[in-house]
């Protein structure tokens, strides 16, 4: 099956509208086409993000699936760090922290994710660094 869209960008955001639609599985199926079109393309700018919605997905098609949703979180950090996004790294780091959170794990995320948060020396107005304060303050 073709992709609705030949850039992995466009194929993120119909996987997310899937999503929001209830429609995990053809939203991970748009994910991983677009995880194909990264590799071909070398259009890595969504990369992490990408991973990082594949574990969201993966935890929402069953809680069976942590330790795979873990390793997509973690994948999406590692590449967030050597592209040295920080934006992307926030996202990434802040979805294993609150799985762990869920599952009562105590861990070293909570310093990484404050260690990622205090980097940032403006935008504290975005819905993502405001999410992160609190998941912040819901972990100290």
């Amino acid at each position: 099956m073709q992709p609705y869209f030949g850039r992995s960008t466009e194929s993120v955001t119909i996987s997310k509208v899937h999503g929001l639609m209830g429609e995990q599985q053809e939203a991970l199926r748009l994910l991983n086409e677009a995880l194909v079109l990264v590799d071909k393309t070398g259009e890595q700018i969504y990369d992490a993000e990408l991973h990082r919605l594949k574990g969201k997905l993966r935890l929402h098609l069953s809680t069976e699936n942590v330790s795979e949703a873990v390793h997509c979180f973690q994948q999406a950090i590692a590449i967030a760090q050597n592209q040295h996004s920080k934006f992307w790294e926030l996202r990434a780091v802040a979805s294993l922290a609150r799985l762990w959170r869920e599952q009562g794990k105590d861990s070293h995320v909570q310093v990484m994710l404050a260690r990622v948060y205090d980097w940032f020396t403006e935008g504290f107005d975005t819905i993502d660094l405001q999410d992160t304060k609190g998941l912040l303050e819901e972990l100290s």
